[in-house]
């Protein structure tokens, strides 16, 4: 179906015309160091003009976005090395960034990336006058039909993100056929979060844009741009709240879930004024709450959302009983603070099935903390070098008790790890590092890949019963084979080959011979809506 075109925040000559003249004039300042290299008064100054002339335009002259994405170090980690310069010379596919080969030389190509890569001088605001301002709604919730629109089973379906031109495909899990394939803001990131019916799901993008599409009429309901650079976002478990996280600026961002309305702002700061940008932001779903990681503090935030939310009390208590309480500080509803500070900052989490336990990578690299989120306390350290990938970890039973798998972004090999005692009780080694593990309660087998190194194309599958690889895959040599997810049932497992000339494969879970292979735009991630709303132990949370 024709699907409404990703409407830009800022899109008027005047506006161009405006920044430009103040890029030009450097009113924009920024600072001079980005990669090691530092650029003279000279050469910022040229860099300055070049951007004010070509790039302005569609980015804005703050380098915040518009028509295009914002054009910050935060929004272009991925484009490392001379792929940026790359993008600039040659443009992009599918989008209506032009290829600047001709008109620039090569110096000022490397000139203009270069600069691109620095921070700006000041954390940039994104503040409540322009989160409205950027609302829009499509469709009026109250309109739309009651059921789905296809006779496919909606609780079956597969969002599938297609990075190579910003497109989601909306995938059926029983016949693996494309429902429909709508575009996206630029460079999602943080998963698909699905309504708890699994009717709606949730996309938020590097550039800060949030959009809503229905799966059962299939179009895009609401958008809105809560910050520069987003991390992610949460749906709460009653279904009224979408929480976003941001990198730029350091906030947190709480929308209404039925139409994206912006409802609050909440600014990540520490005790001694420090901010800190955000890693992540989760649904705890027994708690009731969002769970935050934080880039820059040695803190998890626990955020509750319940309708009468249990007050938090930020200092020293002398007195808890009811109607007695002698603290000398009080948090009260809504979204009241509650800050677990700890000995290391953590990048990523992973939860226990009760989200009783939170499992964090430490910054230090050379182990993992354990959290009891009940008394908001470090109880345990686990023996996880390497800085894993927790957030694309899995829990199953082995030998009757819970046990956590993850790999590792920098070693060779999967932890196995026992959730009791929280010691390794066995590594197996793989061909390279990898980051994603993904399994389901009705398959007795668990998916690694092989993300880094030379052996990027490979795949290998272990039997959760024995902890031995049983078969490694090479799907597509030379081509990096990542993200398996599950359908419903646990039997058949889609597998992305992440190229621009990409694919999804669909495998027979229990053969693990090939059943499909669907032609994709770089498919980065796929997401089933039933195994993601019932917090399946097999995929990320």
């Amino acid at each position: 179906m024709t699907q409404k075109a990703f409407r830009p925040l800022q899109n008027t000559i005047t506006t161009a015309i405006r920044v430009m003249t103040l890029s030009v004039l450097g009113t924009v300042a920024f600072n001079a160091h980005a990669d090691d290299i530092t650029l003279t008064s000279s050469q910022l100054a040229d860099a300055n003009a070049l951007y004010a002339t070509h790039c302005a335009a569609c980015h804005n002259g703050d380098r915040l976005g518009g028509m295009g994405p914002a054009l910050l170090p935060e929004s272009l980690g991925r484009l490392r090395g001379k792929k940026l310069v790359d993008v600039i010379a040659k443009g992009r596919a599918a989008t209506q960034m032009p290829a600047f080969h001709e008109s620039l030389s090569q110096a000022e190509m490397d000139l203009l990336a270069t600069w691109l890569r620095q921070p700006l001088s000041e954390t940039p605001s994104w503040d409540m006058p322009r989160i409205i301002d950027s609302h829009t709604v499509f469709v009026d919730p109250n309109g739309l039909p009651a059921q789905p629109q296809f006779d496919a089973d909606p609780l079956n379906l597969f969002t599938v993100v297609e990075a190579g031109d910003h497109h989601v495909t909306v995938l059926d899990g029983d016949t693996f056929t494309p429902l429909d394939r709508f575009a996206t803001p630029f460079a999602l990131h943080g998963g698909a979060k699905y309504s708890p019916d699994g009717r709606f799901v949730y996309l938020a993008s590097r550039d800060g844009w949030v959009q809503m599409y229905d799966l059962y009429s299939l179009q895009t309901v609401a958008e809105i741009r809560v910050g520069v650079n987003t991390r992610n976002v949460a749906v709460s478990d009653d279904g009224r709240y979408v929480m976003a996280g941001n990198m730029l600026p350091h906030t947190l961002v709480v929308l209404d879930a039925r139409d994206l309305r912006p409802l609050m702002i909440i600014p990540v700061v520490g005790d001694h004024g420090k901010s800190s940008r955000v890693s992540a932001v989760y649904t705890a779903p027994p708690r009731q709450s969002f769970i935050v990681a934080l880039k820059d503090l040695p803190e998890v935030w626990e955020i509750s959302y319940a309708e009468e939310p249990r007050p938090v009390y930020p200092g020293f208590v002398h007195n808890y009983e009811a109607n007695m309480v002698e603290a000398l500080d009080v948090q009260y509803g809504p979204f009241p603070i509650r800050r677990i500070r700890l000995d290391d900052g953590l990048d990523d989490f992973f939860f226990d099935q009760d989200y009783r336990y939170l499992v964090g990578a430490a910054r230090n690299g050379r182990d993992g903390q354990v959290v009891n989120l009940n008394v908001g306390h470090k109880i345990a350290e686990i023996a996880l070098e390497g800085m894993p990938h927790l957030g694309s970890g899995i829990t199953f039973e082995y030998q009757g008790r819970p046990v956590l798998a993850t790999p590792h972004l920098k070693d060779p090999k999967i932890s196995v790890i026992d959730m009791e005692t929280w010691k390794t009780i066995k590594t197996i080694d793989t061909q390279g590092p990898g980051f994603f593990t993904r399994s389901h309660e009705n398959t007795p087998y668990a998916w690694v890949d092989v993300f880094f190194g030379p052996h990027k194309d490979v795949v290998h599958i272990f039997d959760k019963r024995t902890l031995e690889i049983v078969k490694t895959l090479r799907p597509e040599p030379g081509k990096v084979a990542a993200h398996v997810e599950f359908d419903r049932s646990g039997k058949h497992a889609l597998l992305s080959i992440w190229d621009d000339d990409g694919a999804v494969i669909v495998y027979d879970a229990n053969t693990l011979k090939e059943v499909k292979r669907l032609p994709m735009k770089k498919p980065v991630g796929k997401y089933n809506v039933f195994n993601k709303i019932t917090y399946s132990e097999g995929t990320s949370h």
